[in-house]
């Protein structure tokens, strides 16, 4: 979207730094355990799972999703954000998470959000939402462990494998391809 009046540039930089606002407020929810927070963050009309919408199955399924964690810590490191229309953006967020289960062992890992999403009328105006979240990791590991030599490699061979990252990426087995090595292994 490129951008030619000065209101027309003047909302490009507020919708950016809007957009940016969602993923840190997005983790602050998360790790203080505030579900109505974190849910607002969302369109109304959110779609959960297969068959689910709206807030309150979000809030439901996030409920269900967090009660096993003790403890989440979510640093959100670099945000990539294209707008693709005036209410209409999509973006890749790096982040970097520690979690204590309820078991009590630490772990860390490094994952992406790609998200999509949607500027929807709200109380004091238009707002920013997320319209979707997809969750990809590189890898999770033991807080005392180091991420084994191909950690970020999805084998499938393992089923304690939480790594779907770097193959996710479309240009991952272009790249590959192209220099005569297969997955960058």
């Amino acid at each position: 979207m490129a951008p030619v009046s000065t209101t027309d540039r003047l909302d490009r930089l507020e919708s950016l730094a809007d957009i940016r606002q969602l993923a840190v407020r997005y983790a602050q929810a998360v790790d203080a355990r505030d579900l109505d927070a974190l849910v607002a963050l969302f369109v109304p009309d959110v779609r959960v799972g297969r068959d689910g919408r709206g807030r309150g199955e979000l809030r439901r399924w996030f409920a269900a999703g967090l009660r096993d964690l003790r403890v989440t810590i979510h640093l959100v490191a670099g945000h990539v954000v294209d707008l693709d229309g005036p209410d209409a953006a999509r973006g890749v967020v790096y982040c970097h998470d520690e979690i204590e289960p309820i078991s009590g062992s630490w772990h860390h890992g490094m994952l992406q959000y790609w998200d999509t999403y949607r500027r929807v009328p709200g109380v004091g105006g238009p707002e920013w939402c997320f319209e979707r979240r997809q969750f990809r990791r590189w890898y999770r590991v033991d807080a005392l462990e180091r991420p084994a030599p191909g950690a970020g490699r999805a084998t499938g061979r393992d089923p304690r494998s939480t790594a779907q990252l770097p193959e996710a990426f479309e240009s991952w087995g272009r790249f590959w391809a192209e220099v005569g090595v297969r997955n960058g292994r």
